[in-house]
């Protein structure tokens, strides 16, 4: 297995590079900047000058990777097109790259909410709708996939127990970036995450049961 991320410079994206070089996954990560790639990326990390909009580029830059997790998502901004180019015509881009590369699995780090059209978030140039339209196209592109919408992101880990649930049934809570990214390494592993859309939270309450079993109660 080598990973491909993209979006590895952002908050989540460095935590999934982190994670997998933790298991000894070689990884290929997609920035715009190499500069700032040295400076936030661990250097084990193979760093390769690329960009999501950027069609023409992704089939070379994702070269031996077998598998892709996708992290990007648009920064808060004036400009309104800003979530349709990023949110959904990147990830659109990439998930054409990985079907003429025969990527192995796809994970995509969505967000919890976004079937509710009318949600607050959606003020922002209509992002929740975009990211939905980004899964819609990864669900029909029949490579093999896991989506994975987590609640609001923290910076900061905490103790807190996972709890994953199936589409469309979780609409509140939070959740830290560092389990974001264990979740998005570890579908890669669990036959019971592939082709699902898993929703995530931490609660304190929550009672810690195995990865095995996580994936397995997604229906």
């Amino acid at each position: 297995m080598k990973a491909f991320v993209a979006g590895a410079t952002g908050e989540t994206g460095r935590r999934i590079v982190k994670e997998l070089i933790s298991r000894n996954i070689p990884v290929r990560a997609l920035v715009r900047n190499l500069e700032k790639g040295k400076e936030v990326l661990p250097a084990e990390a193979e760093l390769v000058a690329g960009d999501v909009l950027k069609a023409e580029g992704l089939e070379e830059a994702i070269a031996d990777c077998t598998v892709i997790l996708c992290a990007t998502g648009a920064t808060p901004s004036l400009d309104p097109t800003g979530p349709y180019l990023v949110d959904y015509q990147g990830t659109k881009n990439l998930v054409n790259a990985a079907k003429t590369k025969s990527i192995d699995h796809f994970v995509l780090v969505s967000s919890l909410c976004v079937s509710k059209f009318f949600h607050p978030l959606n003020l922002f140039w209509l992002i929740l709708y975009w990211k939905k339209q980004a899964e819609k196209y990864l669900i029909e592109s029949d490579l093999t996939y896991t989506i994975v919408r987590p609640g609001g992101l923290k910076n900061q880990d905490n103790p807190d127990s996972i709890v994953m649930s199936s589409a469309d049934t979780l609409f509140d809570g939070s959740i830290p970036r560092t389990k974001v990214a264990q979740v998005s390494v570890e579908s890669l592993f669990q036959t019971a995450a592939k082709n699902k859309i898993v929703e995530i939270v931490a609660k304190p309450e929550a009672e810690l049961i195995s990865w095995e079993q996580l994936f397995a109660n997604v229906v």
